[in-house]
């Protein structure tokens, strides 16, 4: 009896085992959750049960792991979501040549290349790159909707590879993107890319911020400093297009690719929006980027180099009337080497492209310290910066 009761005991406890694995089992399929994890999530605003927002139809709940197909159906739609909110700001660039018959004289146009822009504000400014509408004649914007206009060129910076167009269309038809910040950037940050490669419409690419304070070379031969590098997929018909963040903010404007092939191989540039939006500024204001100067023409650096200077930049003129005249800085005479200026309120100044990209940092009327060598004795001499116009 005694080992019939015992064999009786043990069923009654498997049973109540297995009724509450299968009880949990069907509770984890159903999306339900059991009492432990409702006192981890339930009572924890700061944790969302995600599980809740999948359709009862989603296909992915077919196909393996709910929890894990979760995750990436919440990460598809965030990307979507991005996609949908900031590919109305993203316009494509086309342009074109006017060239002469050498026989009849006649006039026609040829197409010259395509790029990509975005939309600035409400009153038709389009940023793209300069060298999209570099050598072109003529510019179409072509919205998001299909509608094309003609655009006018309001002004470009070689040195930092930008350009304003404007078009004329009604207001309703412009939605300016969403701009945010490039100075707390960090590696590893999810970034997406929008523009039109190859001129296939409006493409998307993702990646992450790969590197920070990169150094690319402009059209103009001034190196852009400060460039956000990515693995973005970025191609030829990109450029001019938004870099964006995970809010769907600017970030850059994607600028340039490093491939031997000419086709992204995982490093794509971005001038940084801090930049954009100093340089734009001036450029709807001015028709020109406006900088801070002294006033003088300095010597090549391969000449500096020749004459023995490694370091430094030598001033080869001084303009009458200049900030630089005004300090009394001196030029290159005959006789006498001119002011070799090594800083800038402690920044080292190396060469020609460092006192460009230091004098960047001020506005007209800032005064500031400079380093100089005259007769082999360093000097400190104040200068008052004047606008380059």
């Amino acid at each position: 009896m005694k080992r019939i009761g015992l064999y009786f005991l043990f069923i009654l406890i498997g049973s109540a085992i297995g009724v509450s694995w299968s009880s949990g089992r069907l509770n984890a399929l159903l999306g339900k959750s059991t009492p432990a994890e409702e006192k981890i999530s339930g009572n924890n605003p700061g944790i969302k049960n995600i599980e809740s927002s999948i359709p009862s139809t989603d296909p992915y709940l077919d196909n393996g792991d709910a929890k894990s197909l979760n995750f990436i159906y919440e990460y598809e739609k965030g990307v979507e979501y991005l996609f949908s909110i900031s590919s109305p700001s993203v316009v494509y660039i086309t342009t074109s040549s006017y060239k002469q018959d050498y026989w009849s004289r006649d006039v026609y146009e040829v197409p010259s290349g395509t790029g990509s822009g975005f939309i600035w504000d409400t009153e038709g400014h389009i940023i793209t790159n300069f060298h999209v509408i570099n050598g072109a004649d003529k510019a179409e914007v072509t919205l998001s909707d299909r509608t094309s206009y003609s655009a006018d060129l309001v002004g470009y910076s070689k040195e930092k590879d930008l350009a304003v167009l404007k078009i004329k269309t009604p207001q309703k038809k412009l939605k300016p993107i969403k701009t945010g910040k490039s100075t707390n950037l960090r590696v590893g940050q999810f970034v997406l890319a929008i523009g039109n490669p190859f001129g296939l419409d409006y493409t998307l690419t993702t990646g992450v911020i790969s590197a920070l304070d990169r150094e690319i070379q402009s059209q103009s031969g001034v190196p852009i400093r400060d460039i956000i590098q990515t693995d973005a997929a970025i191609n030829p018909g990109n450029s001019g297009g938004p870099l964006l963040n995970s809010s769907g903010e600017l970030i850059g404007v994607n600028t340039a690719i490093y491939s031997p092939s000419g086709g992204s191989s995982g490093i794509g540039f971005a001038i940084p929006v801090d930049v954009v939006r100093w340089v734009v500024s001036d450029i709807m204001k001015y028709g020109e980027v406006r900088r801070a100067v002294i006033g003088v023409s300095t010597v090549r650096d391969y000449n500096a180099r020749a004459f023995g200077i490694d370091k430094g930049v030598i001033i080869y003129s001084v303009y009458q009337g200049s900030a630089a005249a005004k300090a009394g800085l001196k030029g290159t005479t005959k006789s006498n080497l001119g002011d070799i200026i090594t800083g800038i309120n402690g920044s080292a100044v190396k060469n020609n492209a460092d006192l460009i990209l230091t004098l960047e940092k001020y506005k007209a009327g800032d005064k500031v310290q400079f380093t100089i060598l005259r007769d082999n004795k360093e000097l400190k001499v104040p200068v008052v910066l004047q606008s380059s116009n």
